[in-house]
């Protein structure tokens, strides 16, 4: 039965029975059910079968029953929300701006948009001059060998003309947007190994790197784009990569302390500086960081990957400094992945746990690439697969990083706040409560079977079946 059949005769019906349990219609009871007892829900499937659909509601009941409970608390608040979203790497606005005019018009509108169909897309990151997903390297200053620009006479954005033109465009669809920064390596002619690969920043170009990133806000500034935040430095432990650059942490507190905090204050920046944007296996490095006083005082907080370790590195690091924000910045889909097995890994650990453990947003990795994974760099990523891919000018294909992150992102505007949910053995859960006074719940059954749950909030009880391997958005 197709869903607008399946509609119509629910709301003719005087009762409906799905998955064993019985909905009550709402035109049945009009006099007694309010819009506000409603329950929207949007599900996706790991088999494939269903994919971010709007389902039959389901209204609130004040009776009770023995099935297992999901509590809600909006009396219990936690952290606000910046924004879910992914990287704008250069490649994937490469790969966008293949597409005709009304095509890429219309993907950019259903991405960071608040039509129906929009998932609105509300936070980004950038590279600070080329990433791995990069057609080739680059810098903003970059000079023949053996020569030197300490005073960046050489600096220009022009590499990047394409980037920033596709942000004045999204910051037509989505004002508000926010946008976190990260550089995956100095200007070569900074690093004290001289290649794009690898390297540590020359402590006596420390103050010249710093004026590098007041240079890059700047010039974002005055072409209408507000950053945020910065990191330091992507994956700072990871020296492997091409473009990348090694930056242990005392390197970078004192690069903070001594050159970047400062020459931000000097230069009255208010950009956020947060620290790491690394793997949760190291919450030593932030500690560290964030332990020495003179370098504390100019970091609004710290970025994690998950890579290694646990998602609960988050709450560890919150724990020992509450008065910080947390943010996770980064996880890829891969080309070997299947599309179950990253719903689910994805949705309970990037987007569930990360905002579970304090974080203020939850971002994908890539937006956009080709069905052949490019453009990357010589010794970039070869298998990290975007949100969409571009296969040619008239035909995108939206993939599984691009549902994790719309389960939240449609729901959960900027300015949202956590509240309280509790989860059980199969079920993981994140509740929120939106500006606009909406309850969101998110949920991901990790069992292979049919979960049937209780909603229950302000002392009413919802009854809802959720496949195994799925996600659900509940809203009401």
């Amino acid at each position: 039965m197709k869903f607008h059949n399946l509609y119509s005769f629910f709301l003719k019906s005087t009762t409906l029975l799905i998955g064993g349990v019985v909905l009550l219609p709402l035109t049945s009871c009009k006099s007694t059910v309010s819009t506000k007892d409603q329950i929207q829900i949007w599900l996706t499937k790991g088999d494939e079968s269903v994919k971010l659909e709007q389902q039959l509601p389901l209204v609130f009941v004040k009776t009770s029953n023995n099935i297992q409970n999901i509590d809600i608390d909006d009396s219990q608040k936690f952290q606000y929300v910046d924004g879910f979203g992914y990287t704008l790497t250069g490649g994937s606005v490469e790969v966008i701006n293949r597409l005709s005019r009304s095509k890429r018009k219309a993907l950019l509108n259903e991405l960071f948009g608040k039509d129906k169909n929009s998932i609105s897309i509300s936070y980004l990151r950038l590279s600070i001059g080329a990433s791995d997903l990069d057609s080739e390297v680059f810098s903003y200053d970059d000079l023949p060998e053996g020569q030197t620009d300490p005073s960046l006479s050489k600096f220009s954005l022009t590499r990047d003309k394409d980037l920033i033109s596709m942000l004045k465009e999204i910051l037509t669809i989505n004002p508000k947007i926010k946008i976190i920064a990260a550089p995956w390596s100095a200007p070569v002619w900074m690093k004290d190994n001289g290649k794009s690969k690898g390297g540590s920043l020359k402590p006596e170009f420390y103050d010249v790197y710093a004026k590098y990133f007041v240079k890059y806000i700047q010039g974002m500034q005055k072409e209408g784009i507000t950053i945020d935040a910065i990191t330091p430095q992507n994956e700072p432990l990871h020296p492997g990569n091409n473009p990348s650059l090694y930056m242990p942490s005392d390197q970078q507190k004192d690069f903070i302390k001594k050159s970047l905090g400062p020459i931000f204050k000097s230069n009255t920046i208010k950009t956020k500086i947060v620290v790491y944007d690394h793997n949760c296996n190291k919450p030593e490095y932030v500690t560290n960081i964030l332990g020495d006083s003179e370098a504390s005082k100019y970091i609004n907080g710290s970025a994690f990957h998950l890579y290694e370790g646990e998602i609960s590195a988050l709450g560890t690091v919150h724990a020992a400094f509450p008065n910080k924000n947390l943010y996770f910045t980064e996880q890829w889909t891969g080309a070997k992945g299947t599309f179950n097995e990253d719903l689910n890994w994805h949705t309970k650990n990037v987007v569930i746990g990360s905002m579970r453990n304090w974080s203020k947003i939850a971002l994908e990795w890539n937006l956009a690439n080709d069905p052949q994974y490019k453009p990357h760099t010589d010794g970039g990523c070869t298998e990290c697969k975007g949100a969409i891919t571009v296969s040619d000018s008239e035909n995108f294909t939206r993939n599984v990083a691009y549902y994790i992150i719309a389960h939240a992102s449609k729901f959960i505007p900027a300015d949202s706040r956590r509240i309280a949910s509790t989860q059980t053995d199969n079920l993981s859960t994140a509740a929120f409560i939106t500006p606009a006074g909406k309850r969101i719940l998110v949920v991901q059954n990790g069992a292979k079977n049919e979960e049937t749950f209780n909603i229950k909030y302000n002392g009413k009880t919802a009854t809802v079946n959720l496949s195994g391997n799925s996600v659900a958005t509940y809203v009401f």
